[in-house]
């Protein structure tokens, strides 16, 4: 069990083998892993329900289910030609709202085809999952007719002893009509948008206005000239964001560095919104503290830009640096008497990576901060992650400056991008697409806006002018611009995750416990999200 053998075919063999490579056991339950919300009024819904209705009275009478799973592969309707059937598929999970996904129900014909992306016929004992044998199902995707992404898995399940071959042409032409309706309705969201973009520019011409949908941005003359094609990125990240109902207001910072209020308003029955952009006058945001005499804190993960903090603070005076890292260098006794120097004597003393002192040294600088002469300043890991005596030392610092992690940073990619590739001194024709910049915002970056600048530094080497397109980041930033922008709840549990695994050093077993899920869980949420888990340290 759970290694493919010879005898299946090698759709079912490679599926059979992910599957057993997720760690899934053959003999695990179904439909007991918990149950997500699903929009009834979703556009494949709309596209797909008079479909649904005309199979099901096709189908009247039989012993066949048809199933429809969205683009996350959860079941978002089911109907079934014999009620006798529902209590059978619902044991095993077939219900709104469950997710039939390869890494926990195995080979099936909604799984495999979610991960294969075309038509699946799964027979039997075909089925990874040992409660699955006594099916037989067929799915097909549901591709968009225009982007080609997939929208949903169609799916005709029945008893192992009634398949019949006849079923996958009829689920083909099931599927195909469902394309064509789905084609349909995002002509009629265009249309959609389009009265909101004109409604909206009703305020005056000089109000910058943009409308965006899937694959349709629109913009008036004021905005055209206040955005540049690497805002539309950031642009649809906040409409994703931004939740059905009331408009809301947004402080977005553009490529530019220009920051406006946003107020965003979602177009009923689609994912495209409509932006009123107001400039705000002020400058960008600083993170320089107010001069005084009381030592500063700067916190935040590796890469995080403690170091720029630093600078930013000094405002171009000169900075006498002490790094905590160099102490198994020069040994303690040695650091301690340059600190003491240097508080007695410098107009800025910066006290690099504190978190790494030993306990006793800490305490040590702790006791000597009083006597500086002049603006000190301390960088450190996360506050929250302190404790002890490094913990004490912080609580000396009354102004902290926390430096957000890149990946909860986001909408400020264009941004940064723009400013970085500045400094790497990359000519002003080398431009990043929309696309690439999504990418870019999809990834987790442990490494912050140091691993940013590796990469663009890496982009800006090989490529001098033109556009930056997915294919000239490297390999491994590529993915997320297949992949739809994270829902906010989403992007919190994957933040959470992030931060319970670098909190217990990569060790997944204790990550899973500060969390309160299973291991299995855990592994799961890990592919789902993409995230490259920390090195062990155990």
């Amino acid at each position: 069990m759970g290694v493919a053998g010879p005898q299946l075919r090698p759709v079912i063999a490679l599926s059979w083998r992910r599957a057993a490579m997720s760690g899934l056991d053959p003999g695990a339950p179904v439909g007991h892993l918990g149950i997500e919300d699903v929009d009834r009024r979703s556009r494949l819904m709309t596209a797909a329900t008079p479909v649904l209705d005309e199979m099901a009275e096709d189908l009247d009478g039989t012993g066949f289910a048809v199933m429809l799973a969205d683009r996350r592969a959860r079941l978002v309707d089911l109907r079934f030609g014999d009620p006798a059937l529902r209590p059978r598929v619902e044991r095993v999970g077939a219900v709104p709202g469950y997710r039939f996904v390869e890494q926990t129900t195995g080979t099936n014909s909604i799984a495999t085809t979610f991960e294969v992306r075309r038509g699946v016929a799964v027979h039997g004992e075909e089925h990874f999952i040992e409660s699955l044998k006594k099916f037989s199902c067929y799915g097909h995707p549901v591709l968009h007719p225009v982007t080609r992404r997939l929208e949903g898995v169609l799916d005709i399940t029945c008893l192992a002893e009634h398949d019949n071959p006849l079923l996958a042409p009829f689920l083909l032409r099931a599927a195909a009509r469902i394309e064509e309706r789905l084609l349909s309705g995002a002509r009629e969201a265009e249309q959609r948008i389009l009265a909101a973009f004109q409604h909206a520019q009703r305020r005056g011409r000089s109000v910058p206005v943009v409308a965006v949908g899937d694959d349709l941005l629109l913009a008036n003359t004021a905005a055209t000239e206040l955005l540049d094609a690497a805002d539309q990125a950031m642009l649809r990240g906040a409409a994703v964001d931004a939740s059905a109902g009331l408009p809301v207001s947004r402080r977005l910072t553009l490529g530019t560095g220009q920051e406006v209020l946003a107020s965003i308003e979602r177009v009923p029955g689609g994912t495209g919104a409509v932006f009123v952009l107001e400039p705000v006058a002020v400058p960008w945001s600083t993170t320089v503290p107010r001069r005084g005499s009381a030592p500063v804190l700067v916190h935040g993960e590796p890469g995080s830009g403690r170091t720029t903090a630093v600078h930013d603070i000094a405002g171009g005076e000169p900075v006498s640096v002490l790094d905590a890292g160099d102490v198994p260098v020069v040994g303690g006794r040695v650091w301690l008497a340059t600190l003491d120097d240097l508080l007695a004597t410098a107009p800025l003393v910066a006290v690099e990576a504190v978190h790494l002192l030993p306990e006793a040294l800490a305490r040590r600088v702790a006791a000597a901060l009083p006597k500086a002469t002049g603006r000190v300043v301390l960088t450190s890991g996360p506050v929250a992650e302190l404790s002890g005596e490094h913990a004490g030392l912080a609580g000396h610092c009354a102004e902290r400056i926390e430096l957000r992690p890149l990946r909860h940073r986001r909408d400020e990619i264009p941004a940064l991008v723009r400013s970085m590739l500045t400094a790497l001194g990359a000519p002003r024709e080398l431009r990043f697409t929309p696309g690439a910049l999504e990418a870019l915002a999809g990834q987790d970056w442990p490494g912050n806006l140091r691993e940013l600048l590796a990469v663009l530094r890496q982009v800006a080497e090989t490529r001098q002018v033109g556009d930056v397109v997915v294919g000239d980041l490297p390999e491994a930033y590529r993915g997320s611009a297949r992949c739809r922008l994270l829902t906010p709840m989403e992007r919190a549990g994957r933040d959470a995750i992030v931060e319970a695994l670098r909190a217990a050093g990569g060790n997944k077993k204790d990550a899973a416990r500060r969390l309160g899920i299973s291991r299995t869980t855990l592994y799961n949420a890990i592919r789902a999200f993409g995230i490259v888990a920390p090195v062990s340290r155990s």
